[in-house]
This record gives C-alpha cells, sequence and structure tokens, in this order.
C-alpha cells in the first residue's frame, strides 16, 4: 500500500535523468515509484502539487544549527525541513570536546543534520575559535571520528585571523592528517573577515587540498580567496580543481560578492554545491533561507536543473551521502523538496551591499523527509518567502 501520492508535479533530477511532469510514490520512508498517472486508489495520502518542482531533498551543505550550544547557531528545523530543506551539514560548529553535547541534541531534529566536527577543541561555541597550537585538538577530534559510528563526516578549518596569526598553516596541516587517516574531508574556509591575510595564505591553503577536500565561501571578496589581487583566478585553484577539490558558494553574512562570483565563474572555476553558511544572525539580516540563496544563482545565469543540482546532488556527495541523500529513485529515502518558481521582480544584496535583481525565485511548497510531510514554517519576511520587491526595496 502506498502510504503518501505526489501528484502533477514537475519532477526536476538531472543526475537522475528525470524530467517532466511524474507522480511520486512514497510506503514508509522509502520511494516505491516514480512515473505518470500512478494509481491513487488505495494511497493513504494524496497530495496534488501540480504546477510546482519536485525534486531529491534538498542538502545545505554549510550551517550552523548547533542551538544552544553556540550562540551563533540556529534550530535545525527552522535551517532545514521548515524551509523546504531535508538535510543540513554543521559545518564544525562543535569541536571535540562539546561534540557529545551537539550529538545529543540531533535526535530530537525532523532534519537529517550532517555534522563537521572543528579541529579547536569547541568548535564556534568560543570566538575567536582558535588562536594558539593549544586550541587544536587532533587527538579529540580522531576520538570523535572513530567513536562517532559514522555519524561524523569530515572536519572543518577556518583560514581566518586570528588563527593564521597564531597556527596559520600548521592548523591545516594538523587537521589534514587527521582527515587522511580516517578518510574524510576537510572543509575549509577561506577569505578572512579580519582583512589580515596574507598574499600567499590562498595559494599555500589550496596546495594543501586533496580530491574531496571543500573549499567553502569560493565567492569571498575578503581576502585569502581564489583570486589574486587584480581579479584573476589562481593557477592553485585551477589545479585544485583538476584534482578534485569542490568549490561551495557558501553566503554567510560577509562571504559572498556578486562581482567575485561572475569573476570566478566567467575563469571557468566549477561550482559544485551552493549553500547558506545560516547562523541565527545571518538569518535576521541577510541569509534568510536556502531557497532564497537558491534563486540568486538564477539571476547569475545557471538553469533551473543546474542550481538545483548544487542543491541536492553536489553537496550530497561532497558531505559522503550521496547513498541516502541528493537523487530521487526507486528504493533510496522519501527526501523530497516541493518547490514553486514564482515570477516577480525582486532585489537582493550581497556581503559587500551590492544588489542583484532576480524575476524568478524558488519558494517552498512542502517538504517530504523519511516519508513524513512537512509544511513551511515561519516565512523570513512579513510578507512570506518571496524575496524583497524591487518596489519595497527602492522606498526603504
Amino acid at each position: 500500500m502506498t502510504d503518501l501520492l505526489l501528484v502533477g508535479g514537475e519532477v526536476v533530477d538531472a543526475g537522475a535523468g528525470l524530467s517532466g511532469r511524474l507522480d511520486v510514490a512514497v510506503t514508509g520512508s522509502v520511494i516505491t515509484a516514480i512515473g505518470p498517472g500512478l494509481e491513487r486508489a488505495g494511497a493513504g495520502r494524496v497530495v496534488d502539487v501540480t504546477g510546482s518542482l519536485v525534486t531529491a531533498g534538498l542538502v545545505d551543505l554549510h550551517t550552523h544549527v548547533f542551538a544552544p550550544g553556540s550562540a551563533l547557531s540556529i534550530d535545525p528545523d527552522v535551517a532545514g525541513v521548515l524551509s523546504g530543506v531535508t538535510t543540513v551539514v554543521d559545518a564544525g560548529s562543535s569541536g571535540p570536546e562539546n561534540f557529545a553535547e551537539f550529538a545529543a541534541l540531533l535526535p530530537g531534529a525532523r532534519t537529517d543534520v550532517v555534522p563537521f566536527v572543528h579541529i579547536g577543541r569547541r568548535g564556534l561555541a568560543v570566538k575567536p575559535d582558535v588562536t594558539t597550537v593549544d586550541d587544536l585538538d587532533p587527538d579529540g577530534v580522531r576520538r570523535v571520528l572513530s567513536s562517532s559510528g559514522g555519524l561524523v563526516r569530515g572536519i572543518k578549518v577556518r583560514m581566518v585571523s586570528p588563527a593564521l596569526q597564531g597556527p596559520g598553516l600548521e592548523m591545516l596541516r594538523t587537521a589534514r592528517t587527521v582527515a587522511r587517516e580516517a578518510g574524510v574531508p576537510l572543509m575549509v574556509h577561506v577569505g578572512d573577515i579580519g582583512g589580515l591575510a596574507g598574499p600567499g595564505v590562498g595559494p599555500e591553503t589550496l596546495e594543501l587540498l586533496d580530491a574531496g577536500d571543500i573549499v567553502t565561501h569560493v565567492f569571498t571578496a575578503n581576502p585569502g580567496g581564489v583570486l589574486d589581487a587584480d581579479g584573476k583566478l589562481l593557477p592553485e585553484a585551477r589545479a585544485a580543481a583538476e584534482r578534485g577539490v569542490l568549490f561551495d558558494s557558501a553566503h554567510g553574512c560577509k562571504n559572498l560578492s556578486f562581482d567575485v562570483a561572475r569573476r570566478v565563474l566567467d575563469q571557468g572555476l566549477p561550482l559544485h554545491a551552493v549553500s547558506t553558511d545560516l547562523t541565527l544572525t545571518g538569518h535576521g539580516e541577510i541569509v534568510f533561507s536556502l531557497t532564497e540563496v537558491l534563486s540568486r544563482y538564477l539571476a547569475l545565469g545557471f538553469t533551473v536543473p543546474e542550481v538545483l543540482t548544487m542543491a541536492t546532488a553536489g553537496p550530497a556527495a561532497a558531505a559522503g551521502i550521496a547513498d541516502r541523500a541528493g537523487r530521487l529513485a526507486v528504493g533510496r529515502p522519501a527526501d523530497l523538496s516541493v518547490l514553486s518558481l514564482a515570477t516577480g521582480d525582486w532585489s537582493v544584496s550581497d556581503s559587500t551591499g551590492a544588489s542583484l535583481r532576480l524575476d524568478r525565485a524558488f519558494v517552498p511548497v512542502l517538504t517530504v523527509r523519511a516519508g513524513a510531510v512537512v509544511e513551511p514554517g515561519e516565512p523570513p519576511h512579513p510578507w512570506g518567502w518571496e524575496p524583497t520587491s524591487v518596489e519595497a526595496s527602492a522606498c526603504c
């Protein structure tokens, strides 16, 4: 017996070769059929999603959801299922000393939370997170990785001040050693919001990364990124891409520049994931939801299938969860996002204050997580889930 049947939606999954008006059947927590005109008789619940896009559950590769253990973190379900997202990767909000506290919170979340552990002892529960080599805890990270039963999927390193003036590249080398031992990727924050990174930081950082490692904040305008002082793509960035290093946009409060994005993309660096770097502060100021961030990439020239791939299959592969997320297929977990593609006239800002005009925007309709239907929660704007209208932004 089918428990849930989504009918009439426009299924979009480029990697799975799915496109067109198809129904999706779910039994328990598993997808049991995908096809046109599936039998409705006997279905426990039929949901008509005509006019909406149906895709594999959105995966946000960079969030901070260790609430309340880290002051900057947001509730995982606000970042996740209540915003049309089935899976969020926590990018190092906890370190080895407080990871157990974080892990204890995860069973209470309806969203699938995938932790990356910070190389610093207490992660982002303290700021600054790393100042000296004594703040690093490689043995603690080893213990967390070996005892988590596969829950932890990577290690997070932030190449920012004051860590750059303390352990610097030794921090990255230490994390790299542990990651290679454990067979997990490094997620490396580039772009020094303190503005103190020297010209060698970006190249030297990129040279230490291997296939499967993740550069997050690839479109940062802060020093230490993937462009040189003349706006040219670093040869080390191109070489990193060629050997399989992955690149993630990670908007954040201070690390997305539309100008840098265009320069990087025009020079041929691939983008594998679009993420939010969602925090409590960002949620109230500039990074309101993954769907709104995704809309910005339509305005940057990506197609709908390309954008959705960078929010499903791309981040799922980067996080090492491609076996359970990022694809629609019979037999796979029933994690789906249903979105509308609204048309209008909107304006959004990047971290530098530059604006971008949008005429299409993704809006969450419902989330299916492990077969359970979740309606969108409280929208981030008084007017709903859509970005700020050009008319409203012009008069404010």
